[in-house]
């Protein structure tokens, strides 16, 4: 809620003038001279599930040339649950091969984007994913982001039932501007009607992003914690009776900020099934009330959650909708990992986990992987369900059909690299930064890979090799790759260094803390070859490398 007599914000400026999101979109998108958007035109593209980007790797050399950088963008999908048909995985790729790098990036939060898309082609691929009814509205920018939920139907005979909340909620939390229709498909304004007012996002949105996402024990893949609002699936008698909400989870932070930090969320009780969508709701407009629009660093639910304190924050809530908390039910984590190779569903129905190394689907060095998965979309016998740890399930597949698709894995080596990947390489994220991201300061995807390699030979040395230990990078502190849950946490703080962050437990319920900062390659590698000697000689039975780490009080 903005204060009297606060200086209003860029962000919220740009919000409120923006006639529902339009602002000179149109205009920007028209003007041949460059291949940038107007400021305030970047801002509000987010909206619209995009991001204006450039490639880093060559500012240097256009600065030399006088020449601007140059400019792309990035399109990201909106598939709550992450689950598309054969078909739309097929004009993906089609759609990334014409008019983006071809590279098809799984992201962290079960959707696909697209990166390198020059602004001529903004519209053309727009419209390509229309043709398949995919969008990329509220993908990005203050509003409800993805909607994310345990994505292999092997987790419970009821998953279908509780997927489908993902869509629903989704559904309930989009803008209603028309937008996004008008701008990118062509959609004739209608002037003699006035546009409905949403009631919900009002003409200022939310005052930063916000991230929902659905767990169903014991399987916590969806890093429920790390949400905004999580929804633990409460299964009683082979029946879904609701769900346990927390709220205030986010992972973003600022280097030399102490004021930002990130936060788990807090499980503040139990509602009925039938609630869900109501209590949801108005937990987004308590934030859309009271969160922070003057600092956007203080923005994220977890700020407001912890300066009104959670008691209040319940109340308020309890109060817009009538319906008081129920205690929390007790429910259990115990894992965070996919299941890579074939699983059987209580259906009888197969599923197969693909591992897609930091999520990047492309064709490279001799292990074509979009190839093979352009050949198993075009058997129509297999859906695609992609997973927050950036992985594909190849799902819904007949008994009858798991022989054809286990023969095309086997050809393109799908089945080989995913069988032999070690458990650290399967267990590892990271976020795109450099080239593309604005906000990198070192590596992510293009340097994770290589460290692994040097990770493992250190875990071979110590009789480690399938020790199953989390490993994260991301290129800065906002987040993206989950680097503060997990028990090897690498944050970018300058090119080539990473501070190193460890302890996190295998559940996903406790975060690690900063052990070393700003280190190089040959630091990280001697400090991990430690631990990892320690860990080796010194653990205990079934003790995990973060449980081991925390409870030698050297954090």
């Amino acid at each position: 809620m903005s204060t009297p007599g606060k200086k209003e914000t860029v962000a919220e400026r740009v919000k409120r003038e923006s006639r529902g999101l339009r602002g000179t979109l149109a205009e920007s998108l028209k003007d041949e001279h460059t291949g940038s958007l107007r400021a305030d035109d970047q801002l509000l593209l987010k909206f619209h599930g995009m991001y204006q980007q450039d490639d880093r790797d060559r500012r240097e050399e256009r600065t030399l040339k006088k020449l601007d950088r140059l400019h792309s963008f990035m399109i990201r999908l909106r598939i709550p649950g992450g689950m598309v048909g054969p078909v739309h995985w097929e004009e993906l790729h089609n759609v990334a091969g014409k008019n983006s790098t071809g590279t098809i990036k799984i992201t962290t939060r079960q959707t696909v984007q697209l990166h390198g898309i020059l602004k001529t082609q903004i519209k053309p691929t727009i419209k390509a994913f229309d043709q398949v009814f995919l969008d990329s509205i509220a993908a990005c920018g203050d509003v409800n982001r993805n909607v994310t939920c345990t994505s292999n139907p092997t987790a419970s005979p009821l998953h279908k039932e509780v997927f489908g909340y993902a869509g629903e909620i989704s559904r309930s939390l989009l803008p209603k501007t028309r937008a996004y229709y008008e701008i990118w498909l062509d959609e004739k304004q209608l002037v003699e009607k006035e546009e409905p007012k949403d009631p919900l996002y009002k003409d200022l949105y939310l005052p930063r992003k916000f991230k929902i996402a659905i767990a169903i024990p014991p399987h916590n893949d969806v890093d429920i914690f790390t949400n905004d609002i999580g929804l633990i699936a409460i299964i009683e008698n082979g029946a879904l009776i609701g769900f346990n909400v927390s709220i205030g989870g986010g992972l973003g932070t600022t280097h030399g900020n102490p004021d930002t930090y990130p936060r788990l969320g807090t499980v503040i009780g139990f509602i009925e099934k039938k609630d869900v969508l109501k209590v949801v709701y108005e937990i987004v407009t308590v934030q859309r009330d009271f969160g922070n629009r003057e600092d956007r660093k203080l923005s994220r639910l977890k700020y407001t959650v912890d300066r009104m304190g959670i008691d209040t924050y319940k109340k308020e809530v309890e109060s817009r909708t009538g319906i008081p908390f129920q205690p929390a039910k007790n429910y259990k984590f115990e894992t965070r990992t996919d299941e890579f190779g074939w699983r059987q569903d209580t259906a009888g129905n197969w599923h197969y986990t693909v591992f897609v190394e930091n999520g990047r689907v492309l064709d490279e060095n001799g292990y074509n992987l979009k190839s093979a998965l352009l050949e198993v979309s075009k058997t129509r016998r297999a859906v695609f369900r992609f997973t927050c740890n950036q992985n594909v399930i190849l799902s819904d597949v007949l008994p009858k059909d798991k022989e054809l698709i286990h023969e095309i894995l086997v050809r393109y080596d799908v089945d080989k690299k995913t069988t032999e990947a070690s458990p650290l390489r399967k267990n590892s994220i990271a976020c795109v930064a450099l080239s593309t991201c604005s906000l990198a300061l070192a590596e992510g995807q293009r340097y994770l890979p290589s460290l692994v390699d040097k990770i493992e030979g250190i875990l071979i040395k110590y009789g480690l090799k399938n020790e199953p230990i989390t490993i994260r990078m991301t290129g800065c502190p906002n987040g993206c790759a989950r680097p503060y849950i997990s028990e090897i946490g690498l944050v970018g703080t300058a090119y080539g260094k990473y501070n190193l962050h460890l302890g996190a437990d295998w559940e996903g319920a406790r975060m690690n803390r900063k052990y070393k900062e700003s280190l190089d390659e040959d630091q990280i590698l001697n400090e991990l070859d430690l631990l990892l000697g320690r860990f080796s000689k010194e653990r205990k039975k079934s003790e995990s490398f973060g449980d081991f780490i925390n409870n030698l009080g050297i954090l």
